[in-house]
């Protein structure tokens, strides 16, 4: 289970950090330039003209490739363990695990072809965002498929609950993908990845950290194969108490993306607006010159 937690902390980082480099890029690029605003798959990070800084303005894409590539192994690999709170157990698991595995090698494909795309492919950003509102769904599918398998009511919720997310994302891809200009579906997108992320982690303390778990409630372990399960209700009491503490943990999380939200705007709109308060100071000063120099003219007209 400790290896199982690292994996859920590691997703959540880069959920989270990513959904962040979303939000601030995507604000930022929306104050600095409101009339020729538009959505972009990716954000380069703005460097030098050097060489070297140019490979590192596509670091954002280096590091999705580097974190898909290790979620995609590791689904791989739990592919080929048994899993004791599964309907039908180990070959119901076996498919579950190589759906999401396949899920995440679309992805992968779909950030080379962006990497790709400023000097072979140049395909279109509408065309990425309708790309991308696929794999969305195809995710979801994914995880309403794995709820469905699943003896634990716990996991079940989780993954139905992360289910939803994928949704919202593939939503608004797709409203992205028909109007570029949305300024509210590119922030909106930004806080989704955010919240996915900030829901890893919560399935991951819910399912494998002993102080998290809702009352009532206990990891099983398959004892005629040594296989330790995520974690199941015995009551039907406990599992809708635990259903519940999930549902608020949810409203919980919404509300922090929100704050975080909120706080990037905030801080972003301060960057930015220092500089534009700066340039507009001058406008007064001008004129009361101008005034001045009129009111001169005119005095000396009259005189």
């Amino acid at each position: 289970m400790a290896a199982a937690m690292v994996y859920q902390i590691f997703s959540s980082s880069g959920l989270v950090s990513l959904g962040v480099f979303h939000l601030v890029a995507t604000i930022r690029n929306h104050l600095k330039y409101p009339h020729s605003y538009s959505a972009k798959p990716f954000h380069t990070i703005p460097l030098s003209s050097s060489s070297s800084s140019h490979r590192l303005k596509h670091l954002q894409l280096y590091l999705i490739m580097a974190f898909l590539l290790v979620a995609l192994a590791h689904q791989i690999l739990v592919s080929w363990d048994s899993d004791p709170l599964l309907k039908g157990r180990t070959p119901v698991h076996r498919f579950t695990s190589l759906q999401s595995a396949a899920v995440l090698f679309l992805f992968l494909l779909l950030s080379l072809s962006l990497l790709l795309s400023e000097s072979l492919l140049l395909l279109p950003h509408d065309l990425f965002f309708a790309l991308a509102a696929a794999l969305f769904y195809l995710q979801s599918s994914v995880s309403f498929s794995a709820a469905s398998v699943q003896t634990s009511d716990l996991q079940a919720k989780c993954d139905s609950i992360s289910a939803r997310i994928s949704v919202l994302c593939s939503v608004l891809c797709l409203a992205l993908a028909c109007q570029s200009r949305l300024f509210v579906a590119d922030v909106g997108l930004g806080a989704a990845l955010c919240l996915q992320g900030l829901w890893v982690l919560q399935t991951g303390l819910s399912l494998y950290v002993e102080a998290f778990i809702p009352e009532g409630c206990h990891r099983l372990l398959d004892v005629v194969n040594g296989v330790e399960g995520s974690t199941k209700c015995d009551l039907e009491e406990s599992s809708l108490r635990a259903v519940a503490i999930l549902d608020l943990a949810f409203l919980v999380h919404v509300m922090f993306v929100m704050l975080i939200m909120m706080v990037v705007y905030a801080v972003v709109a301060k960057s930015v607006g220092i500089r534009r308060l700066g340039s507009y100071e001058a406008l007064p000063t001008a004129s009361h010159d101008h005034n001045h120099i009129q009111l001169k003219s005119l005095s000396g007209t009259q005189a």
